[in-house]
């Protein structure tokens, strides 16, 4: 099967040009390279979703970055995260263990490059947010509020704030919480079922929110997970917009994963287990027109919890 990028919502225009010719102007259609893992690699797939890089990793994982010198960071294992160059070279390492008085699983489902070098890590099972240095020493750590603990489920993807603050997705609890540098909460929003019935399974229906990022509204925006919808909440958890599981023609979301505001307030999101009828990203305006979509069956699977957009200037959201 060869692998396809679906567009949609793009239209050619055509104008009149003053003088003795006439010209036309055709828009160019909205296309992305996007950095990804899943079948087995981590990939980077050109505008025309064409493998262009990659390099084996048979983890599923659930976060990745690339950084501003090129290189590549994502986890090779629960425990292990892993920076890596063009050449495939491996530059830096961490590997997460049992902390001091806990012997059971650690599992790591979120970190950052954080301005200053330093990486943040959230490691579920030690139930707290560290932040390692370039030489993979410990210089921060904060306790994590857990309902209920599970090294699988404590947490999915975590941020830092501008402000210094800690945005973390409990999937365990169905909370996002935000924290201050103390490991105190500082806000919290609760997930519901959305007035639909709880089903088991990946393509089932739940409250195990996976990603949130904060909008410069001081909103938060949230991949609700198997709540099957995107959602932004206000600080007084007011919800004033939502992308619901069939929403949008032809497509219909289950696990929720990634989220991506691109400069122009597009929505970029991650669509994982849905198989191969529906897109694996699809970006979105905020009047729930979709202006581009990755379907990609060959590179990519059902499986594809973890995605970058790479050609977008200017800063963005994620």
């Amino acid at each position: 099967m060869k692998p396809t990028l679906t567009i949609a919502g793009v239209t050619a225009a055509m104008f009149a040009v003053i003088g003795p010719s006439i010209a036309q102007q055709v828009d160019k259609p909205v296309t992305h390279r996007v950095l990804a893992q899943d079948r087995g690699h981590v990939v980077i797939l050109d505008a025309n979703g064409k493998v262009e890089w990659e390099t084996p990793c048979g983890f599923t994982c659930h976060d990745l970055h690339m950084l501003p010198n090129g290189n590549v960071l994502f986890h090779t294992d629960n425990r292990t995260i892993i920076e890596m160059n063009s050449a495939k070279q491996i530059v830096w390492k961490h590997t997460s263990v049992p902390k001091d008085g806990y012997s059971g699983d650690v599992q790591i489902h979120a970190f950052q490059r954080l301005p200053n070098g330093d990486t943040m890590v959230s490691e579920s099972g030690n139930q707290r947010i560290i932040e390692v240095d370039k030489d993979d020493k410990i210089v921060f750590s904060m306790p994590l509020t857990v309902d209920h603990p599970n090294p699988h489920r404590d947490t999915r993807l975590v941020r830092e704030l501008r402000n210094g603050h800690i945005l973390a997705c409990h999937e365990g609890d169905g909370v996002v919480r935000e924290y201050d540098r103390t490991g105190k909460v500082v806000w919290s929003y609760t997930l519901d079922l959305d007035d639909h019935p709880a089903t088991d399974g990946h393509d089932g229906h739940g409250i195990n929110v996976f990603d949130a990022v904060r909008l410069p509204s001081g909103n938060t925006l949230m991949a609700c997970g198997n709540g099957n919808r995107v959602i932004e909440v206000t600080p007084k958890g007011e919800v004033v917009w939502k992308l619901g599981y069939k929403d949008l023609p032809g497509i219909q979301f289950f696990w929720v994963t990634t989220l991506e505001v691109l400069p122009n307030g597009h929505i970029v999101i991650g669509n994982t287990h849905a198989g191969e009828t529906n897109p694996q990203l699809i970006e979105v305006t905020r009047d729930k027109q979709v202006v581009w979509s990755l379907k990609n069956w060959e590179a990519l699977g059902n499986d594809t919890a973890a995605a970058q957009i790479l050609d977008v200037k200017g800063k963005v959201i994620r």
